[in-house]
């Protein structure tokens, strides 16, 4: 049995390759957040929600070069928790997996819940806590298993996405019973900022293969091309329907809608195009669940290993060797946000989070000793990732820096513990 990072640690097996690796990235990307983040983005950028599009997607680039980076040297399990611990010490890679855990927790909850309301509205959080058990009993069969079940979601929901696109863009505007072009009090660089950051859940998924270093092959290989294959098919879906949206209906009548893709779907010139769309909806949000819960399960794993959660979760076990106990534990908290969670307040938490999980990533990334331009797109995406998640609504920003500041203290604990 190999080791990681010290005797005595259990080894994930290698059994992921490039087009599994690329599934669970689209799949954690193409999830619900594209079918709920263009309301709330649009209703603060207003007419300037594209720029808001691209620039949360060159922050996701930015982002990626840094993990890439890191996954390169540092592939295990883990993601920004392994690079902070590594490049600037325990306290450091503690907080991003703490805020990587928290952010991805909210968005697994977020999730299941958009399939609980576009399948029985009534009983959503009933549907939505069904939901993350069976998504459970799939990640405990293994990751091989999730990883087809991700690329066939993707590949349905990626046929819907692109004919909707091309519908509406070969749509008329449609004026009547329309609201304003643009939302009052929307537009401004303060406005864009706020909506990059909403935007951003929407392109998070791409590091999630990172996370799953360690049961990827050929990792120095396959992390850097899954990642650049995942933002490239996200970011041009993402300004497609940017573009169809705002030319077709304008950015006033998308903030005033919960499900602007379905319903713009609806009247179109194929409307019945609006339920393959909700349909699309589900699906896509169970895949990124699929994915997301696999990603938060490993960071708890290499968290675990070093004794910063309860050391019984890294524990592999079964002939799968998958980390049950912290698959269940991760399920858990799952459900206990999904009693508590608001599915528009959870994103901006998520994305506040996620951000600070970046902003690590980056500072750490900017420590390694190759080059110049690795050290200066490090520095653009660290200030990048900060700027944009203290410009996030306050209430989200308040939240997510109270939960961070509890786990800092812990890590901080921890640390003089140990010494």
């Amino acid at each position: 049995m190999t080791t990681s990072r010290g005797a005595g640690h259990q080894a994930l097996s290698r059994r992921l390759g490039l087009t599994d690796a690329v599934g669970i990235g689209l799949a954690s990307m193409l999830g619900a957040g594209v079918f709920v983040v263009f309301a709330p983005a649009a209703a603060r950028a207003g007419s300037l929600l594209l720029l808001a599009v691209v620039l949360a997607g060159a922050l996701a680039v930015v982002n990626a070069t840094s993990t890439a980076r890191l996954a390169i040297r540092y592939p295990r399990a883990g993601g920004a928790y392994v690079y902070g611990r590594e490049r600037l010490g325990m306290p450091w890679g503690h907080l991003a997996g703490w805020a990587f855990i928290s952010g991805k927790i909210a968005s697994c909850a977020a999730m299941a819940l958009t399939i609980g309301v576009h399948l029985l509205p009534g009983w959503s959080k009933a549907v939505a806590i069904l939901v993350v058990l069976v998504v459970l009993a799939l990640n405990l069969q293994g990751i091989e298993r999730p990883a087809r079940v991700a690329r066939a979601i993707t590949l349905a929901v990626l046929v819907v996405v692109l004919t909707f696109v091309v519908v509406l863009l070969m749509s008329p505007p449609v004026t009547a019973d329309a609201p304003p072009p643009t939302p009052p009090g929307s537009g401004g660089w303060w406005g864009v900022a706020q909506a990059a950051g909403f935007m951003f859940f929407a392109f998070a998924g791409y590091a999630r293969v990172a996370t799953l270093g360690e049961e990827v092959v050929e990792p120095r290989r396959t992390i850097p091309r899954a990642v650049t294959i995942c933002l490239g098919v996200v970011l041009g879906l993402y300004v497609l329907i940017t573009v169809a949206l705002g030319r077709t209906l304008g950015a006033g009548w998308v903030a005033a809608r919960e499900a602007p893709l379905a319903e713009a779907a609806e009247i179109s010139a194929w409307p019945w195009l609006g339920p393959m769309l909700r349909i699309a909806a589900v699906l896509a949000a169970g895949g990124a669940l699929l994915a997301l819960t696999l990603g938060v399960s490993r960071t708890v794993l290499a968290m675990a290993r070093d004794r910063h959660l309860p050391p019984v979760l890294a524990r592999l076990e079964g002939p799968h060797r998958v980390p049950r106990r912290a698959e269940i534990v991760v399920a858990g908290f799952v459900i206990v946000m999904i009693v508590l969670v608001d599915l528009r307040g959870v994103i901006g938490f998520s994305s506040f989070c996620v951000l600070v999980y970046y902003a690590i990533a980056n500072a750490s990334a900017w420590t390694l000793d190759d080059g110049w331009l690795g050290r200066a797109v490090a520095a653009v995406g660290f200030i990048g990732c900060l700027l944009v998640a203290v410009l996030l609504p306050w209430e989200s920003v308040l939240a997510g820096a109270v939960v961070l500041a509890i786990g800092a203290f812990i890590g901080w604990v921890r640390h003089t513990t140990r010494e």
